[in-house]
C-alpha cells in the first residue's frame, strides 16, 4: 500500500475502506476482509453507528495497533472531548489517526480548536473536515492554528471539482473521496471510457476510476461488502495511467454533484 505524506508528517494510506451503511452485524467480517486484502485505512464515523464493531474488527486481524490507520467523524460539536472519548471506547485505541468534521455544524471554529487540543496530548494524530465548502471551509481557514490535514468531499469521474482539488493541493491538504466509484450511479461500471481505458491496461472500469483518483492526489474510499470487490478496488498500484487517458477522463466530469448535496 502506498501512503500520502501529510502536512503534519503522518504517513496515510492512498487509499482506503469505508463503512457508511454497514451495520455492526456485519460491519466486523467486512472490515477483517479488507484488511486481509491489504486495506491500511479503515473509514468509519460516528453517525454510521458501528465504530463499534470496526474496533472489534481492528482488534482481532491480528495486526499492531499502528499498521491500521483509523478515521473517524464527530457527528455533533458539543462536547468534543467526552465525544472523543466514547469513540475511542468504541474503536478499542488510545487514539484516532484521523478525526473529520463531518459536517458544518455551527460553532465550527470553536470544535476545530477542541480538535487541536486533542491533537496536541496525542488523542489524535491528524484532524480535517468532511463535507465544507465556501464560507464554511473559510471560516475554518481564518482561524485554525493547525491547517486541517484532510477534506473529505464527493469526488469521481463525474464530479471532480479541480478548483477545489487544486486550493487543496496550494494548502497542503490531502483531499478524500467518499463514493469515489459515484455508487455505481450513471452507469459507471460500463462507462465506454472507463472501460475502454482499464481494458487498456488489464484493469476494470472501476480500477480505471480509482486509479485516476490517486494519480490526481486524492485518496478514495471505496465501500463494498463483497470481498471480490475489495480485491479489486485495491488492485490499483500496478499500473498507471497516460496523459492521453488522464485527459479523457477529466472530460467526464459533469460539474455538478450526483446526491444533490453541497451543490
Amino acid at each position: 500500500m502506498q501512503t500520502i505524506t501529510l502536512n503534519n508528517e503522518v504517513a496515510m494510506p492512498a487509499l482506503g475502506f469505508g463503512v457508511y451503511n454497514i451495520d455492526n452485524r456485519d460491519v466486523v467480517r467486512c472490515v477483517q476482509e479488507a484488511i486481509e486484502c491489504g486495506y491500511r485505512l479503515i473509514d468509519t464515523a460516528q453517525w454510521y453507528g458501528n465504530e463499534e464493531g470496526v474496533g472489534r474488527a481492528v482488534a482481532g486481524c491480528g495486526l499492531p495497533r499502528e499498521e491500521i490507520f483509523i478515521t473517524t467523524k464527530l457527528q455533533s460539536g458539543r462536547r468534543v472531548a467526552e465525544s472523543v472519548e466514547e469513540s475511542l471506547r468504541k474503536l478499542r485505541s488510545e487514539y484516532i489517526d484521523l478525526l473529520l468534521i463531518h459536517w458544518p455544524m455551527g460553532g465550527d471554529a470553536a470544535i476545530w480548536s477542541a480538535m487541536e487540543g486533542l491533537c496536541r496530548c496525542g488523542k489524535l494524530r491528524a484532524i480535517g473536515l468532511s463535507n465544507f465548502y465556501g464560507s464554511d471551509l473559510e471560516n475554518i481557514l481564518s482561524c485554525c492554528e493547525v491547517t486541517p490535514q484532510v477534506i473529505q468531499q464527493e469526488l469521481h469521474p463525474f464530479r471532480q471539482q479541480p478548483a477545489l482539488t487544486a486550493l487543496y493541493r496550494r494548502l497542503g491538504i490531502v483531499p478524500q473521496a467518499w463514493s469515489p466509484l459515484a455508487c455505481g450511479r450513471e452507469n459507471i461500471f460500463a462507462n465506454p471510457t472507463l472501460l475502454r481505458i482499464g481494458a487498456a491496461h488489464g484493469k476494470t472500469a472501476a480500477q480505471a476510476a480509482l486509479r485516476f483518483l490517486v494519480q490526481g492526489g486524492v485518496c478514495p474510499l471505496p465501500k463494498t461488502s463483497h470481498r471480490s470487490r475489495m480485491a479489486e478496488n485495491i488492485d490499483i498500484f500496478d499500473f498507471e495511467l497516460c496523459e492521453d487517458e488522464l485527459a479523457d477522463i477529466r472530460a467526464l466530469d459533469r460539474g455538478h454533484g450526483l446526491f444533490g448535496w453541497y451543490d
